[in-house]
């Protein structure tokens, strides 16, 4: 046949009329041989330059393609990177628009280091593969993602990734929960007992918080809230005191503070006085209304006030008290100032040193028989003369100075129309006939005979028991109780005559 029709006939390349010269033909001997192969492949080396063309080897300077082993990894790379792309447009695909996504991270083929390719931020350079605290610590989570084709899925709502995740947030508790270091543990905690302990924590801790906030807003022991500080800073800016040096006592409704005294209205004030703070929780003193609600006096005021203004009202029925006291010339502390729940009175001793108690001090026989003595007269003062009953004498409310009895603690103190008056002073009797027969004092009265002595009334002792005393102490309290409401009527008036003391209870 004729080359030339031949070569007429030859189909036309689709991709168009090829230019150049023709490539020679080998024959299949020559291209399986290696020396060809390396003759091309330095002619290829020659003609390209290194930053055109991209090298797939790990460094240019070790380009050694006769290793089938470094081929063999380069391959291997290659396929992996492509694996991982693959893998992230199906964790892309996966998630879509969903609010959980699921990270297939952890099924990736190379690691952040290794890829050339990935940004700083996906490298950790610490690597704590071989860290043997690492080892022994437990997965914090397990594996996410998914295995085949997403037949077993691992999301964070898994129970065993809650429950460890639940244990490592135990830390943020107030107040702190001990869960241990967590070696060689794995604890797992469920979303209801972890919202259980959430939930306790969080109560205990407003508990507290509402605890210490009344602690900060009341008067308790040794200790003063804000508001009572101020008010013994401006007596001290004042000049109605010079300085307040210290506790002296406490009691259940009251902490007694030493200070030196200044002047007050260009007159002095006692070189030494004592500030009785009373305190402002009824914990301490829970029946303190029986001895104010039925006193004439306060029970109008007492019905309209709540239990913090009740304080004031106490320190104030101690000031009119006093000076009752005092007018009758029986030895009790002098009243210098009252601002809202902190009276000012004169010190009872010398030199920065508190009278004794009556319990405390070592008299001899004469001196507590002219002890007894002076008690006796002294309650009788006050029931007939200043309309009181103590209702809480005994040898701790009772101080020997200057070779006399003093009596002071009278804010509990109730007129004797009170519905309870004959009560307490039976109890006043009791305590203190017990206390100095114990003392060895013969011409001590016994609790019948002193009681009748004091109120000047004649109740038949009968056989001697005290509950049958009691019993007609009660029927004679219910007897009189309409006279007693016409004496409390005019008593009033009496009261409204006594000369008023500096009271500020809105300083």
């Amino acid at each position: 046949m004729d080359q030339s029709g031949v070569a007429a006939h030859t189909p036309k390349s689709p991709w168009g009329a090829t230019t150049g010269t023709t490539a020679a033909t080998c024959s299949l001997a020559d291209v399986m041989s290696e020396q060809l192969a390396r003759q091309l492949q330095e002619d290829d080396g020659n003609a390209s330059s290194p930053s055109s063309s991209p090298s797939m080897l790990p460094s240019d300077d070790a380009a050694d393609t006769t290793s089938d082993l470094m081929l063999a990894q380069m391959l291997q790379m290659q396929f992996d990177r492509e694996f991982d792309d693959q893998l992230r447009r199906e964790e892309k695909k996966f998630n879509g628009d969903s609010k959980v996504s699921i990270s297939f991270e952890n099924f990736r083929m190379v690691h952040p280091y290794e890829d050339s390719d990935s940004s700083e931020d996906e490298v950790d350079w610490q690597d704590t593969r071989d860290d043997p605290y690492r080892a022994a610590k437990p997965q914090t989570a397990p594996r996410r993602g998914f295995a085949g084709k997403g037949k077993n899925i691992t999301t964070k709502h898994d129970a065993v990734a809650c429950g460890r995740k639940n244990t490592a947030r135990m830390d943020n508790f107030a107040p702190e929960v001990q869960v241990g270091d967590g070696l060689g543990m794995d604890l797992k905690l469920s979303n209801q007992v972890f919202n259980a302990l959430k939930q306790h924590c969080a109560s205990e801790q407003r508990r507290s918080a509402r605890l210490h906030e009344k602690k900060e807003h009341s008067t308790a022991e040794q200790a003063v809230d804000p508001r009572t500080r101020l008010l013994m800073y401006k007596m001290v800016n004042a000049g109605v005191l010079d300085s307040i040096n210290g506790c002296i006592s406490t009691g259940k409704e009251s902490a007694v503070f030493h200070a030196n005294g200044g002047s007050l209205d260009e007159r002095p004030v006692p070189d030494e006085v004592v500030l009785k703070v009373f305190k402002t929780t009824l914990n301490e003193f829970r029946n303190r209304d029986r001895y104010i609600k039925d006193d004439y006096r306060f029970v109008d005021r007492f019905t309209k006030l709540n239990p913090r203004k009740i304080i004031h009202l106490w320190a104030e029925k101690e000031m009119h008290n006093l000076s009752r006291m005092k007018a009758a010339a029986i030895p009790c502390p002098d009243v210098v100032l009252l601002r809202k729940h902190i009276l000012v009175m004169s010190f009872v001793g010398r030199d920065h040193v508190p009278a004794p108690k009556l319990k405390d001090v070592v008299l001899s026989r004469d001196d507590m028989k002219e002890a007894f003595q002076q008690v006796l007269h002294m309650m009788q003062t006050l029931y007939t003369e200043c309309r009181l009953v103590h209702a809480d004498l005994s040898e701790y409310n009772m101080l020997w100075h200057q070779q006399k009895v003093w009596l002071i603690d009278v804010s509990q103190s109730v007129e004797p129309t009170h519905p309870h008056a004959l009560e307490f002073l039976f109890r006043d009797c009791r305590n203190v006939s017990t206390f100095f027969q114990k003392r060895g004092v013969s011409e001590a009265l016994s609790v019948f005979e002193l009681f009748n002595a004091v109120s000047g009334l004649d109740i038949p002792v009968g056989a001697g028991n005290e509950a049958e005393f009691v019993a007609q102490i009660v029927a004679l309290e219910k007897r009189n109780e309409d006279h007693v409401q016409r004496r409390g009527k005019k008593a009033f008036a009496l009261e409204a005559e006594d000369p008023p003391l500096e009271a500020d209870a809105d300083d």
